[in-house]
């Protein structure tokens, strides 16, 4: 039977001081436009509905690179949400933040006004490596941020790291990843370098380690990631305190996408529908439609519900449970009863009792098993 799942927010700051050329998000480099938050809380005005009374599970602010957000920008919005909407003491509210963008004094006004969790996009600790990706901060500048955060009393940190870079050896990949875990985050995210379509490593694309290399270094650095005490929790993300935004994300909660090309998931008690919104991609777009308050959430039906929560849920490592599967999509687990067979006969998932995740050769291949449920 359906049910209400819990719901959080995406923010999304489309804006950044230079476009990456792996980038594939909705990120615009230029003058940063006035009247953005403005927008956004009109934007959010008319997603209120979709609340249907409940508390808001945390809070995102992506991009682009949200940190360039000035702290009357960063205070307009949080009053604006804090006037609009149910939120917890206990909330986790997320800043990505670029340290080639930060200034020291800004850290402590993002916590001031309620930010208390950062993910911090540094990529490697390598200067050369920096230098491809086209990043604008350095392994110093990396380091620097992170001291900083704490020092100002941030407690809940992630990291962002990459692997498969160009000419990388999995020595360099594995130094890296030690960087990393001497600056004692509570979060790392670990994942492989992709070739994103429409971006500019697609059309020129670089010369990287072959697979088996780029395998090698995803594996080693699992194993040092979860010898430290960073467990597994999904596919990229290392914690023992995973990230309640992304927990709901993969186990297909509700959350409301404002900003720029921004997303959203709804659980629609009263038709029984499960939708996406979207929103305008263009920030001159978007700023046009909502500064007047009259543009409405597109809205597109998600038709193949089952795949969807698979293609989340098997993300997870301890998988999914049959209970949660049928409270958020309304649909018996019979089902996928056949692709679920297939996937334990071919080794690639395994169930006992009501849990169902993935085992480890699933895990190496999760495209494969993620494609028995399309």
């Amino acid at each position: 039977m359906l049910e209400l799942p819990p719901i959080s927010l995406y923010i999304h700051y489309p804006w950044c001081v230079k476009k990456c050329p792996y980038c594939d998000f909705n990120s615009h480099d230029g003058e940063i436009q006035s009247g953005y938050i403005k927008a956004l809380l009109k934007d959010l005005d008319n997603d209120l509905q979709y609340l249907q009374n409940r508390y808001i599970h945390s809070i995102f602010i992506g991009g682009g690179t949200p940190s360039l957000m000035s702290i009357n920008d960063a205070k307009e919005l949080f009053n604006g949400l804090k006037m609009r909407l149910p939120i917890s003491k206990d909330i986790e509210i997320t800043l990505e933040v670029n340290p080639g963008t930060f200034e020291i004094e800004k850290f402590a006004n993002f916590r001031e006004v309620g930010i208390n969790r950062l993910s911090i996009g540094v990529q490697s600790f390598n200067n050369d490596q920096l230098k491809f990706l086209g990043r604008i901060h350095s392994g110093e500048e990396a380091v620097n941020a992170i001291y900083e955060a704490k020092k100002v009393g941030f407690d809940n940190i992630n990291i962002d790291l990459m692997y498969g870079l160009k000419n990388q050896n999995i020595q360099e990949s594995k130094e890296d990843l030690l960087k990393a875990i001497n600056l004692s985050p509570s979060h790392i995210s670990f994942y492989q370098l992709t070739l994103e379509p429409n971006t500019l490593f697609a059309k020129f694309p670089p010369r990287l380690p072959n697979d088996e290399h780029i395998w090698e270094m995803g594996d080693k650095g699992a194993g040092l990631l979860q010898s430290q005490g960073f467990n597994q929790y999904e596919v990229s993300a290392y914690s023992n305190r995973p990230s309640h935004h992304n927990i709901n994300y993969w186990e297909f909660g509700d959350y409301l996408g404002i900003g720029a090309g921004a997303h959203g998931k709804i659980t629609d008690m009263n038709s029984k529908n499960i939708f996406r919104t979207l929103k305008p991609k263009s920030p001159n777009d978007y700023l046009k439609k909502f500064q007047k308050n009259v543009e409405k959430s597109t809205i597109k039906n998600i038709e193949n519900v089952t795949f969807e929560f698979m293609l989340n849920g098997l993300r997870l490592k301890q998988g999914i449970n049959t209970n949660l599967f049928e409270s958020r999509t309304g649909k018996s687990i019979e089902i996928i009863g056949p692709q679920i067979d297939e996937a334990i006969n071919l080794g690639l998932l395994t169930k006992k009792d009501r849990q169902i995740k993935p085992s480890k050769k699933g895990f190496n291949f999760l495209n494969n098993l993620q494609e028995i449920f399309l």
